[in-house]
């Protein structure tokens, strides 16, 4: 109800699968619930396997591009654990690191909207988000260090 409410008023929805194989009933179950939330979100972050779940690609862009053929999903943010983060809008794709890269897209897409993003906002969201999470990559810990607005204007400016 509140995913049909929230659709209903264009709130823009962001869905993570975060699948949890235990948490299930059966995996069929949980493939229908993870499409159905695909199928109301605007922007999904996906870890890699989950998308290599969900597509059975190891290639992640192919696996994008599956999940394009059946989802009309704008931002598609696939965490790679090590190997950092991918970003697919538009038919344009970029890297960055992991959850504080896709904090940082989301609270630039709440700031900005998701519509219309030219090459230049584009490219000034995920320069924020990769230079956001080129500093937590250099601390220890989880939350705690997750940088300020003010640290990344920082390395930003270098």
């Amino acid at each position: 109800k509140a995913v049909e409410t929230a659709k209903q008023n264009q709130v823009l929805i962001s869905f993570d699968p975060n699948l949890r194989e235990p948490l299930w009933d059966s995996l069929d179950e949980a493939r229908k619930q993870v499409s159905y939330g695909m199928s109301m979100c605007d922007i999904l972050k996906i870890s890699d396997n989950e998308i290599e779940w969900y597509t059975g690609e190891s290639d992640y862009t192919k696996a994008v591009e599956k999940i394009l053929e059946n989802y009309q999903i704008p931002l598609i943010l696939v965490s790679m654990g090590k190997q950092g983060s991918r970003a697919y809008y538009n038919n344009q794709m970029t890297t960055g690191a992991g959850d504080t890269f896709d904090a940082c897209v989301l609270d630039y897409i709440l700031k900005h909207g998701l519509e219309n993003l030219s090459e230049q906002s584009l490219k000034e969201m995920l320069t924020f988000a990769n230079a956001a999470a080129s500093i937590v990559t250099t601390r220890k810990g989880a939350l705690c260090v997750m940088p300020s607005k003010e640290d990344v204007e920082e390395i930003l400016k270098k």
